[in-house]
């Protein structure tokens, strides 16, 4: 598996979501299939069929976070020295050249992506159009409602 870039925010997430997993959900899971077994006939048990099914669900995002946090690429955005270039884990803003509109977004990795936080997967259209430049460039977005032209105001490493 290859590495999986994460920015130092998004790696304790992931370590606070496996924590939270084998220390609340896993027990509880546990817990549910026992007494659901207690209730007899397992053939027709609902309660014990919807146990199982959540207990292989967290066992998978278990083993899923495991192996992410194994092949993690821990950057911490502030420690960077990309002399302004847009990099993983800068946070850039933007303003839209036809609208006007100023956007300010980090670069993060995909498990750590969310919009209305500002932050943008390093594999979304946007980002891999702003990835190497400067402030002042304009990057060309290829979007699905066609091309997007936003300039660089400025980028941070926060």
């Amino acid at each position: 598996m290859s590495k999986v870039p994460l920015t130092v925010v998004g790696a304790q997430k992931l370590r606070d979501e496996l924590h939270r997993l084998k220390t609340v959900e896993r027990p509880a899971v546990i817990a549910a299939i026992a007494e659901a077994r207690s209730h007899g006939d397992l053939s027709e048990n609902a309660e014990y069929d919807a146990a199982k099914e959540r207990q292989g669900f967290i066992e998978g995002r278990i083993k899923d976070l495991e192996a992410k946090l194994a092949n993690a690429q821990i950057i911490d955005p502030r420690h960077l020295d990309a002399d302004g270039r847009v990099v993983f884990g800068a946070t850039v803003e933007l303003i839209d050249a036809e609208s006007g509109e100023t956007v300010r977004y980090q670069i993060v990795g995909d498990d750590e992506a969310d919009i209305k936080e500002g932050k943008i997967s390093v594999s979304s259209p946007i980002a891999r159009a702003l990835i190497g430049k400067y402030a002042g460039d304009v990057a060309d977005v290829h979007a699905p409602g066609g091309v997007r032209h936003y300039e660089i105001l400025e980028v941070h490493y926060i």
